[in-house]
């Protein structure tokens, strides 16, 4: 299945389907301008990062705002790339 994020953090008041979560099996895949970002595991014990030489600010904030919602830190790009797996 797949759905567009809902802003819930963010201060913008839509991402206008440029963000979209799909859920298969046990995770939620964000991705961004259809480029793979993130995935959650539904029981948010791992996140995963994707293409991070590829996000622009707007990916970025599209990230911050899937990890916050999934219950977890997503304060600054440093912070989540220190604190989450990136897979190359």
């Amino acid at each position: 299945m797949i759905t567009d994020l809902i802003v819930k953090f963010d201060n913008r008041k839509s991402f206008y389907g440029k963000a979209k979560i799909e859920t298969t099996g046990n995770y939620n895949t964000l991705y961004s301008y259809n480029l793979k970002v993130c995935t959650i595991t539904e029981n948010r014990k791992e996140v995963l990062l994707f293409n991070t030489n590829k996000w622009t600010q707007t990916t970025l904030r599209h990230v911050k705002e899937f990890i916050q919602q999934n219950k977890r830190k997503a304060e600054s790009k440093e912070q989540i790339l220190a604190d989450y797996k990136e897979y190359k």
